[in-house]
């Protein structure tokens, strides 16, 4: 390591405002609009998936704005990482970013791996892995040259999916009113047969509402870039409050097209899975328009959303890494920078190092490689909760401190309606995740399900309990809360 690296630094604040825009908006859009859509259509129905993705899609928002005020108040690369132990308890902090650098460390291994099956689709001849390593090559170079370099990658990357969504959009909207040769039967479609948009009851609704719940999974992260922002004071909120509107119009509007243009019975729309782009109801929808080559044109954008998810994955989880080493809630190595790049290269290399031997686990031990994603499945909601405990304790503070609300840059709205709803809502995502697994007597419970899926669970109570006891930590008093460092007065 360079002398340059060993010393101590600072990052730099170097993203512009159409950076972070972009980014809360990539962090929207992936394959969980692209393919899995249209398994939840025929899971729910056209009415029941968009009722799903509404509900999540307001939450999302409601979060977004709880987080965006406490980043423009305060922006810390750790964002809720650093709120949490601020406004909570410190042990919740320890908790919340050890819990989140481990689930984005395990993503980048995991959209690594499916670059390699999208790759496929092209060339099948040639093994996976190579282009698993070459794309994690890629990205860690990306990530070494500044966060300039990655908020770029990602401007333009979060702009060829805009741009895939646009045109299925345009396309969509012709075909439904008979501009196109094909002309669905739109009636029939979104009333599903007769079953008036709804299908499988408040069951169908309730998968669906665990599909949008990850494909949302994300938005978050315009909280970390907050602390490499310009100007996070204005450049944060610009990005919140164009997110209600993105998810409204690319993820309502996508699943109404979709609904009225395939039944939902659709044999594809049933097999639909994060690499099998033939049964994209993207691919299906602009086929009937009659695009020529729409498979393979789809699997290009997929293939850009999760390279995208694998860049973001490697700087989230870096410098949520750094974060906790400054607060010295991870070794102090970790919390050096270059001076150069104002990048924290040693977090970054251990980052990448555990997405490089989850890779080499999924090849030569699959079973090892499902236990470690099933322990990351859920710590993106875990996130999402504490992020609405720590605004709700933020708050609450400013105002036992006798403080002026007015003075908040940036305020979040139906404050607390708001992270109420997105706490209870969140919660409620968590525990259906698996509701299947708990019928029947104890002895018959599907232990095998239960523990894959709700393992997260566990190890952030491991987390939280363990610091808790080891330092003593106590739920900071209102009056006590640190609302000055770090802070951008207004």
């Amino acid at each position: 390591m360079s002398e340059e690296t060993q010393q101590p630094g600072a990052l730099k604040r170097t993203m512009k405002t159409r950076h972070l825009s972009m980014i809360a908006l990539g962090g929207t859009i992936g394959t969980g609009l692209f393919v899995a859509s249209g398994a939840t259509v025929a899971q729910a129905g056209p009415f029941g998936a968009l009722t799903s993705y509404a509900v999540i899609g307001l939450m999302v928002y409601f979060l977004m704005t709880s987080l965006g005020e406490m980043a423009t108040y305060m922006p810390v690369s750790g964002s809720f990482s650093t709120y949490a132990d601020r406004f909570v308890d410190p042990a919740f902090g320890f908790a919340m970013g050890w819990n989140y650098w481990f689930n984005w460390a395990i993503t980048v291994a995991v959209e690594a791996a499916t670059v390699g099956v999208v790759m496929g689709y092209w060339l099948p001849h040639v093994p996976t892995w190579i282009w698993s390593a070459v794309v994690l090559a890629l990205i860690t170079v990306i990530n070494l040259m500044s966060a300039k370099s990655y908020a770029e990658t990602e401007f333009w990357m979060a702009t060829i999916k805009v741009v895939a969504v646009i045109a299925f959009l345009i396309i969509g909207v012709a075909t439904i009113f008979g501009i196109m040769s094909y002309h669905p039967d739109v009636a029939r479609n979104l009333s599903a047969g007769g079953n008036h948009g709804f299908v499988g009851g408040f069951g169908g609704m309730l998968a669906v509402f665990m599909v949008a719940g990850f494909s949302f999974q994300g938005t978050e992260m315009v909280g970390i870039t907050a602390g490499e922002s310009e100007t996070p004071e204005t450049s944060v909120p610009t990005a919140i409050k164009q997110v209600f509107w993105r998810i409204l119009l690319f993820y309502i509007l996508a699943i109404f097209i979709i609904g009225a243009s395939l039944f939902y019975k659709n044999p594809a729309l049933l097999h639909s899975s994060e690499t099998n782009i033939a049964v994209s109801p993207f691919t299906l929808v602009f086929k009937q328009a009659g695009l020529a080559g729409a498979a393979s044109l789809m699997n290009a954008v997929i293939l850009t959303s999760v390279i995208s998810s694998a860049n973001s994955g490697v700087y989230a989880s870096t410098r949520m890494l750094y974060a906790m080493a400054q607060e010295g809630k991870a070794p102090k190595i970790f919390g050096r920078v270059n001076i150069n790049t104002g990048i924290p290269v040693p977090a970054l290399l251990a980052t990448v190092a555990v997405g490089l031997l989850t890779f080499v686990t999924s090849v030569f031990g699959p079973g090892i490689y499902y236990y470690l994603v099933a322990a990351s499945g859920l710590t993106g909601f875990i996130a999402w909760i504490g992020i609405a405990i720590s605004h709700y304790r933020f708050r609450r503070a400013f105002v036992a401190q006798g403080r002026d609300i007015k003075k908040l840059r940036y305020h979040a709205k139906w404050f607390p309606v708001g992270p109420i709803l997105a706490l209870v809502l969140s919660i409620v995502v968590v525990v259906g995740q698996d509701l299947a697994s708990f019928q029947g007597s104890i002895s018959h419970w599907n232990w095998s399900g239960i523990i894959t899926t709700y393992m997260s669970v566990p190890l952030f109570l491991a987390l939280y309990f363990g610091y808790k006891f080891k330092h003593k930590t106590k739920l900071r008093k209102l009056t006590e809360v640190d609302l000055d460092t770090d802070a951008r007065q207004s």
